[in-house]
């Protein structure tokens, strides 16, 4: 299977990419990754990791992208001028079949613009979103949409919730997936207009739909998939990161104060990384673009090579489950 990676998307730049794309042709021997990007910079990027590196390069190539769009264009503007940038390209080589999905950790507004302009929407989809997984206490949750709809109409959440539920469905291996939309209360009546809405038309739906669920409950683990508007999504994704984040320093602050607590984080360490593998977004690699024809996975802008060897992954796997196949299958028996 082959794979199209913006080898210039995100802050760290080709390297990473070269090297999460080794990882991921290291481990499946079926991946074949095609780096976008400049070729002669990525050729030289290439050859400072051959040694070592066997017959991998063989299924590591590069795939000529002149352009690129950065983090500060405009995506409905770089998309129009900037034709032979390197997501554009990778969604070209999408439709003409040369691969079977695009990864991208630059520029997630452009990655979803160029999705649409060049592969179009899934048969019964208005607004294709962006899902992605969180880690709780018992098992990951599928939120969805985490920023690419911030205004959205009852149907749209309807949609994502059809579309989040097939996708953990064949992804994380949920059978009938509880689907809960997250609102201001758990009560019926909690929550704007849109909220309201939604929950009549999820509850006359045939999803194993649960009912409102709030912040606090996202990380309990008793629902498999969450609906919310891009702008909500958003807003809970970074909150998320940022406390992660801001919880581990806290520790290690804590840590350095006292002599005792130092020794005590010696004898624990092993937990204290476990925890961290559990909150790194990097464990989950990127999030999928659904409701688009075809397969495009957005990794997080500063992307490690494990955070981009999984994205491959998650990507491959999409393909394989063919997760866009059960979403349209899914929309029509729910319409009949």
């Amino acid at each position: 299977m082959r794979i199209a990676l913006d080898a210039m998307g995100g802050d760290r730049g080709p390297e990473m990419a070269i090297q999460g794309a080794l990882a991921a042709v290291r481990e499946r021997s079926d991946l074949h990754v095609i780096l976008l990007g400049p070729r002669t910079l990525l050729e030289q990027q290439v050859a400072d990791h051959s040694s070592g590196q066997g017959g991998l390069l063989e299924r590591v190539t590069i795939h000529h992208a002149p352009e690129v769009i950065t983090m500060d264009d405009s995506p409905v503007e770089a998309v129009r001028k900037k034709k032979e940038a390197t997501i554009m390209v990778g969604f070209d080589l999408v439709k003409s079949g040369e691969a079977a999905a695009v990864v991208s950790a630059g520029n997630s507004g452009a990655t979803m613009a160029a999705a649409i302009r060049k592969l179009g929407r899934l048969p019964g989809i208005s607004r294709p979103g962006i899902a992605s997984f969180f880690p709780t206490v018992k098992r990951p949750v599928m939120l969805m949409d985490i920023g690419a709809n911030v205004d959205c109409r009852p149907q749209h959440l309807y949609q994502f919730a059809v579309m989040a539920s097939s996708c953990s469905r064949l992804l994380l291996n949920y059978d009938r997936p509880r689907v809960g939309l997250l609102s201001i209360g758990e009560e019926t009546g909690k929550g704007n207009a849109l909220v309201k809405e939604t929950y009549d038309l999820l509850k006359r739906s045939p999803l194993n739909f649960i009912g409102n669920v709030e912040g606090r409950d996202v990380y309990k683990g008793d629902v498999d998939v969450i609906v919310c508007d891009g702008f909500v999504g958003n807003i809970s994704l970074k909150i998320s990161e940022g406390l992660a984040e801001a919880a581990m320093q806290m520790l290690k602050r804590e840590i350095m104060k006292t002599w005792r607590a130092k020794i005590g984080y010696l004898l624990i360490r092993e937990a204290f990384a476990g925890f961290k593998k559990q909150v790194d977004y990097a464990e989950y690699g990127g999030a999928p673009l659904l409701g688009i024809d075809g397969t495009g996975i957005i990794c997080h802008g500063a992307s490690n090579a494990t955070a981009i060897r999984n994205a491959i992954e998650v990507a491959a796997s999409m393909v394989r489950n063919r997760v866009n196949e059960a979403i349209v299958q899914t929309l029509g028996e729910y319409a009949a």
